[in-house]
């Protein structure tokens, strides 16, 4: 549960570099990238960990199905409250299909 609770973490914080910039399309792309530089930076700080954590328990493929799993959560998360974009019904069935995905990772063939 630590590693998933650090991916979350790590994931909210390249959400923000990844795309918080886009909220400032007027300000100059170098400062985009600095900025976002710096938040990954913060984010390797809970990623890494949350790997090396999370590998004592999990599959690499398990790990990475979590994280990717994360990602789309906090994406559409942070693209309604932070960039005022409309959750689309297309939305939902793409994460239904992730969740068949999980399912396939995870079962125990």
């Amino acid at each position: 549960m630590k590693a998933i609770v650090l991916l979350t973490v790590s994931n909210v914080f390249m959400t923000f570099a990844w795309y918080g910039h886009l909220k400032y399309k007027t300000s100059p792309l170098w400062t985009a990238i600095i900025v976002s530089w710096l938040i990954a930076f913060v984010e390797y700080c809970f990623q890494v960990p949350a790997n090396r954590i999370g590998s004592a328990e999990y599959s690499t493929a398990q790990l990475k199905t979590i994280q990717e799993v994360i990602t789309l959560v906090v994406f559409a998360v942070f693209s309604v409250l932070y960039l005022k974009e409309e959750f689309k019904w297309n939305y939902l069935v793409g994460f239904a299909f992730m969740i068949g995905a999980v399912f396939f990772v995870f079962k125990k063939w």
